[in-house]
């Protein structure tokens, strides 16, 4: 890959702006600070800024030309809540939140390709810089198109991008159809019966039927879903029992589930339900089941031939 001399000119700023997000993280929807610092060095290179998209979103407008075509640059900015444990001397400055998925670079990688439109504006048409709030479960893409993004700024695509360690250095991975899965949360709660640990034949033991449960959701995609298709089921929290001498009255399991297509995660939910359902009946038992959808999965459209080009 060929850098442009106008991005390694300034890398050394762009780095420094990474590393001052970093050092100040801020979750879903509490972007303030970040939403600040880009809208102020937008309009420090002279471009125009729009504001409160999503609630602290923030997108960018750098014109050429008479032509109505436009595109969006799009880059998250929320971090993670989580404790960092890193030393060196941008490490996170607030505790429990860090950028550990790398939304600092996506912002600062943005940013330096407005610094470079800004004074290289060798096309004509529009490029917007969307700057979103709120991917770490928020769905700020979605509160953003809803306070309008489209309406106010219409664009015949949008591309954006995922650091990814492990890659090769000045690479990208680019495919059509879908590159990354849908999300969905899941809960289940089991009621049984507590009681003392060595008479469990007076109570109904969650316990050992949330391991039934757990052993059984494995099953749906080895046996359900078709070998060309792809889901995974993670039951990654159980959480029962106060106790080592008693039964507990209910046992919770929550875990994540991933697929490409739609047809899949409703499949998936439908077995789950039914599974949680009469394996706890099977044991006298009751279970609450709750499965809630977050982001569907990312397609990339395929390649479009330029009219030009025919």
């Amino acid at each position: 890959m060929k850098l442009l001399d106008s991005i390694v000119t300034e890398a050394a700023s762009i780095v420094a702006l990474r590393r001052d997000i970093h050092a100040h993280p801020e979750l879903c929807f509490q972007e303030v600070r970040t939403a600040d610092l880009v809208a102020a060095k937008l309009t420090e290179w002279g471009i125009p800024v729009h504001r409160g998209l999503g609630g602290t979103g923030v997108v960018g407008i750098v014109k050429n030309g008479s032509s109505s075509r436009a595109v969006g640059l799009r880059a998250d900015m929320d971090a993670l809540p989580m404790q960092e444990f890193n030393t060196f001397a941008h490490a996170s400055k607030h505790a429990g939140k860090m950028h550990a998925c790398g939304h600092d670079g996506h912002t600062a990688m943005l940013l330096a390709a407005a610094r470079h439109f800004a004074k290289n504006r060798h096309f004509d048409g529009t490029v917007y810089l969307i700057f979103q709030p709120a991917e770490e479960g928020g769905g700020g893409a979605r509160e953003m198109i809803k306070d309008g993004l489209f309406e106010k700024f219409p664009m015949e695509a949008v591309f954006g991008m995922h650091n990814w360690p492990g890659t090769q250095v000045g690479r990208f991975a680019v495919s059509p159809g879908p590159v990354m899965a849908s999300t969905a949360e899941f809960k289940v709660t089991i009621h049984g019966k507590g009681g003392h640990g060595a008479m469990p034949h007076l109570g109904t033991d969650p316990v050992p039927i949330a391991c039934q449960m757990v052993q059984a959701f494995q099953t749906i995609v080895s046996r359900n879903i078709k070998p060309v298709d792809a889901g995974v089921v993670s039951v990654t929290m159980i959480h029962s029992g106060e106790a080592t001498n008693v039964i507990p009255d209910s046992c919770e399991l929550q875990g994540t589930v991933r697929t490409f297509r739609a047809e899949v995660q409703d499949m998936i939910e439908a077995r789950m339900k039914k599974i949680a359902e009469h394996v706890s009946a099977a044991h006298d038992a009751t279970c609450e089941f709750a499965f809630q959808r977050n982001y569907p999965a990312t397609v990339n459209s395929p390649p479009r031939r330029s009219s030009r080009a025919r």
